[in-house]
């Protein structure tokens, strides 16, 4: 096991009893009322949720950075978080809110057909310019019908409740959510292991990965279908979480030797850490109502984002 590995796994084994017993009211297991039902039924799934949707989403950014060889890269390039997020406003604007199953039913449909558009436009190509054309096209495309959506809304309260939702939040989210994210979460990090060798080489350009034996339509359906997953199941059970993808890599990385393919795992865990821990930090906040978790991890990232633009800056002076 790697030392990054192995610093970030004890973190979470600090942090995760800690997000348990925070909130507007701490528990105290002795002392608390209802503290066990409290406990499972509640925090839990909820702290179990945060890891899922920031081990995916860090592990996606991870694949993302080192397929693209691009520093700012995000898995919302590729439009399949857009995707999700157009099928679970088109279930709310149905009415579907209170069904535990159709909303993230709709989402992931919406990711599936964003994966589906990708491969049919760049699939089979190969070539990343293309690929990452194709999947800004799907995501202003899939923002616009969201939008359009948003407008058909029969009444303000359906508009609020699809505006409140887009934010991203694990407020009340139960043991039937962890069940729809967590296997996709766990198959999509699989698959983007597997592409890490590919990964690794494609390092080196296209034309040495190719030399090297790298099937560059595998590597992409690999991707696809990775992110899909990951970031697919996350915006069906939370709503957009931006950031993570993006921010998450650039803090692991240089705990590392810098290659994707072992870049990934930490950055799942990295994630996972990142996600829980902004979770609580919206928790404990003293405000009226809950902050919404996109809207505390855009609070984090936007200045992340403008110091790395700023760094780039002057590495080109």
């Amino acid at each position: 096991m790697s030392r990054p590995v192995t610093l970030l796994l004890l973190a979470l084994a600090v942090m995760i009893p800690l997000s348990l017993l925070a909130g507007r009211v701490w528990i105290d297991p002795a002392t608390t009322p209802n503290a066990a039902l409290i406990l499972m039924e509640l925090r839990l799934p909820r702290a179990v949720l945060a890891l899922v949707i920031g081990g995916g989403l860090g592990a996606a950014g991870a694949a993302m950075q080192g397929y693209l060889r691009n520093p700012l890269a995000d898995p919302g390039l590729f439009g399949i978080a857009p995707g999700a997020a157009l099928g679970a406003v088109v279930s709310l604007l149905f009415g579907y809110a209170a069904s535990v199953w159709l909303l993230p039913a709709f989402a992931l449909a919406g990711a599936a057909g964003a994966m589906m558009l990708l491969v049919l436009i760049a699939g089979r190509s190969g070539g990343i310019g293309l690929f990452t054309l194709a999947g800004m096209m799907i995501a202003s495309l899939a923002g616009a019908l969201t939008s359009l959506v948003i407008s058909l809304a029969p009444n303000a309260f359906a508009m609020s409740e699809i505006v409140t939702w887009l934010m991203g939040a694990l407020t009340d989210r139960s043991w039937a959510d962890v069940w729809i994210a967590a296997p996709l979460t766990l198959v999509g990090i699989a698959l983007l292991r597997l592409a890490g060798p590919s990964l690794d080489a494609l390092t080196l350009g296209e034309a040495a990965a190719r030399s090297l034996g790298v099937n560059p339509a595998r590597l992409q359906l690999l991707l696809v279908a990775g992110v899909g997953l990951t970031v697919g199941s996350g915006v069906a059970v939370a709503g957009i979480v931006g950031f993570v993808g993006l921010i998450v890599p650039h803090l692991v990385r240089p705990l590392t030797d810098r290659r994707p393919s072992s870049l990934i795992l930490p950055s799942a865990l990295a994630g996972a850490l990142l996600v829980l821990v902004a979770d609580c930090l919206c928790r404990i906040l003293p405000l009226v109502t809950e902050l919404r978790l996109g809207i505390a991890l855009s609070l984090i990232g936007a200045p992340f984002f403008l110091a790395l633009l700023l760094k780039m800056r002057r590495g080109l002076a």
